[in-house]
């Protein structure tokens, strides 16, 4: 059995998700459940702080592109904070750099989402 942990926190901006261990084909259901839980506002911005992030599938990735959706269906905005370099390699493998936001943190996340609003 393959381990995930989301914790929610609520930041200046907006949400962030931080996720820590496995995310795969078992656990990426939950990621996409968390998203839909939350309950994103107009202009409100959507961190997935991946600091914690062990590992991570091309279930996962589609549990990224299923936030990112959701996010843009509410209008709100989505940003991807702390990914790994594994993680980092494959979305800029796959182009998904250029999709989404990336930043060191979720603080910069917030603050960058927060200058350009």
């Amino acid at each position: 059995m393959t381990m995930l942990d989301i914790t929610t926190r609520t930041s200046s901006a907006g949400t962030v998700l931080t996720i820590t261990g496995t995310l795969d084909y078992e656990t990426a259901p939950d990621l996409r459940e968390r998203v839909r839980a939350v309950d994103l506002a107009p202009g409100a911005l959507l961190v997935l702080d991946l600091a914690g992030l062990d590992f991570c599938d091309s279930s996962g990735i589609n549990a990224f592109l299923t936030a990112r959706n959701t996010a843009t269906t509410a209008a709100a905005s989505i940003a991807l904070a702390s990914v790994p370099p594994s993680v980092a390699r494959v979305l800029g493998i796959v182009g998904l750099d250029r999709i989404f936001a990336i930043h060191p943190d979720s603080d910069t996340a917030a603050n960058a989402h927060r200058a350009t609003s």
